[in-house]
């Protein structure tokens, strides 16, 4: 069977996800406070680089991957009376957190990882 039969007959990949906590948050509240996170396709990770600047990309890349909680909630915003979601995570997150959550969707999207295999010829 060459590669392109294994594709066709392989089921569509799922976008991988998992759960992260965020240790300041979890020790304040004095429970863990987990969000769980996406793997971001190609075209969104295109889009949020068209639309916002260098400064704020790590705030979108989180608000598009990060599964829950919502971090877009109106109550969420009232209660940072924040104008807009990201608004709310700079008030939420610091600047450290928001890096790290960024990255760790990043690498879910197979960024900042090694995904391939050089194939040595015997």
């Amino acid at each position: 069977m060459d590669v392109l039969d294994l594709l066709l007959n392989a089921d569509n990949p799922k976008l991988p996800e998992q759960e992260i906590k965020i240790k300041r948050l979890s020790k304040e509240i004095g429970k863990d406070v987990l969000f769980k996170i996406k793997a971001l396709k190609y075209d969104r990770v295109e889009e949020i680089k068209k639309l916002h600047s260098e400064r704020d990309m790590n705030v979108h890349i989180l608000l598009a991957g990060v599964i829950s909680p919502n971090l877009k909630s109106e109550e969420l915003r009232a209660k940072y009376n924040a104008p807009t979601a990201a608004d709310t995570i700079k008030a939420l997150l610091l600047p450290g957190e928001i890096e790290d959550i960024s990255r760790a969707i990043e690498k879910l999207s197979g960024f900042r990882t090694t995904n391939i295999e050089e194939v040595k010829k015997k």
